[in-house]
């Protein structure tokens, strides 16, 4: 029903129809983008793609039937077998195990395909549904992180 799916060029028109559907949910828990992400979306998102082709981060978009993006999960600052986890799913679709199966794919890529052997994880303290899915994922509280929520730390080298 969802695939993850590597971000390439053709998906710019469905991640900016995601971001702009789900302006408002998001904003209730992470900072808003601003309305200068949205007006320079297309130049953003060839930086990306062009970053990506580096090596130091890997964008995914989980998909629906339709092709329709529910979900955004990436990995950044990429070096010496560790990476930086950040997600963010559709409003539609909370609630239903996305997250959780989002996150778990990315966990399977980030080690079988990027060869990755640790992820790391933020979440805001009042951020249930995220702190959630980060504990059932294998992710572990390790203390504070630097902008006022819980750093999460994930082995890959155990199942």
């Amino acid at each position: 029903m969802f695939e993850l799916q590597r971000v390439r060029d053709d998906h710019a028109a469905a991640l900016l129809e995601f971001e702009l559907a789900n302006r408002e949910f998001f904003a209730r828990s992470i900072d808003d983008r601003g309305d200068e992400y949205f007006a320079r979306f297309d130049e953003r998102h060839a930086a990306l793609l062009a970053e990506q082709e580096t090596g130091t981060c890997h964008f995914h978009v989980l998909v629906d039937e339709h092709g329709a993006v529910v979900g955004r999960f990436n990995l950044f600052d990429v070096a010496d077998g560790s990476a930086e986890l950040g997600y963010r799913v559709a409003a539609r679709v909370t609630g239903r195990g996305v997250a959780k199966l989002g996150v778990r794919q990315v966990i399977d890529r980030a080690r079988d395909d990027y060869g990755l052997t640790r992820l790391t994880a933020g979440a805001g303290r009042a951020n249930l549904a995220s702190l959630a899915v980060l504990r059932a994922t294998g992710f572990e509280a390790v203390g504070d992180s630097d902008r006022g929520g819980i750093r999460h730390v994930r082995d890959l080298t155990t199942p």
